[in-house]
């Protein structure tokens, strides 16, 4: 099996760290975008599932514009809204860059917000989607989500490991690789220019920013699949039912025993499900 390929591609006036894999010339694209965690990237979100997918499809996960590898601003947005139109402009460009007129995506978390975003700004471009713990529907944040939208105020390690394990329903299912997990992203998280992106993000943006409106979601003519742990804390699974009120052809499976991270705790049972939406078996 041919390995992920890292490398940088520009979009816009700045470089999109990406993780690629698959043939683009002879298969459908799915874009995969993580969340919003500290010392989060597209590799240590998805990592694990890519070479799953790329037997069959063209893969390209990119690190979201203010996260991990990707270039990061000289100017800040001012807000969560300019911040969002950012990250959609970047999807869209990578895409010219890579000559990929229509994709698939599945977004996490924030990657799922960006996703139903990308549905408002350019539906011409995608195909189906599927959104995991996403938050388009999340109007208050939960204790969880505050203390992750703070934790650079005091960037603790002891802090950081317990709220890396608050994602899980049960940390035992990742072992001792929780402590490697932690380390990784701590030391990225604590690089000067990620710690800045971070705080100027989370300091300046509020749910509203992010929040679709039920009229937008009703022109959405996608097939959609939103998968929820039944035990996320950080997106609880009101934010998917929000939207499902809405969607015009969206289905919803929950994950028993399952918090924030699906791909991980559910990993065979989320690229089985999500293989089967792609290739319209379901």
């Amino acid at each position: 099996m041919a390995e992920v390929i890292k490398r940088k591609i520009q979009t816009g006036n700045y470089q999109t760290f990406i993780n690629e894999g698959g043939d683009k010339k002879s298969s459908e694209t799915i874009i995969f975008l993580h969340g919003s965690g500290p010392g989060v990237s597209a590799e240590s979100n998805w990592k694990e599932i890519l070479p799953r997918f790329q037997v069959k499809f063209h893969v390209v996960a990119p690190d979201i514009y203010g996260f991990a590898n990707t270039d990061h601003p000289e100017e800040y947005p001012r807000n969560g809204a300019e911040w969002m139109k950012i990250r959609v402009k970047q999807v869209l460009s990578l895409m010219d860059a890579l000559e990929v007129e229509k994709a698939h995506l599945v977004g996490n978390s924030l990657g799922g917000v960006i996703a139903l975003h990308l549905l408002m700004y350019a539906p011409e471009r995608f195909d189906r989607v599927v959104l995991m713990g996403a938050g388009g529907g999340l109007k208050e944040p939960t204790p969880e989500l505050a203390k992750l939208a703070n934790f650079h105020k005091d960037p603790d390690p002891v802090a950081f490991k317990n709220l890396l394990s608050w994602f899980l329903y049960d940390k035992s299912i990742v072992g001792d690789k929780l402590e490697e997990i932690v380390s990784e992203r701590l030391e990225l998280f604590l690089r000067p220019d990620v710690r800045r992106s971070y705080e100027e993000n989370f300091s300046k943006s509020h749910l509203s920013d992010m929040l679709v409106p039920p009229s937008a979601l009703k022109q959405m003519e996608n097939e959609m699949l939103l998968i929820h742990g039944h035990q996320d804390r950080f997106v609880p699974i009101e934010s998917s039912l929000y939207v499902m009120d809405y969607l015009p052809n969206a289905q919803l499976h929950i994950f028993k025993r399952c918090g924030h991270w699906a791909q991980v705790e559910q990993k065979e049972r989320f690229v089985k499900l999500t293989l089967d939406f792609f290739n319209g078996e379901i």
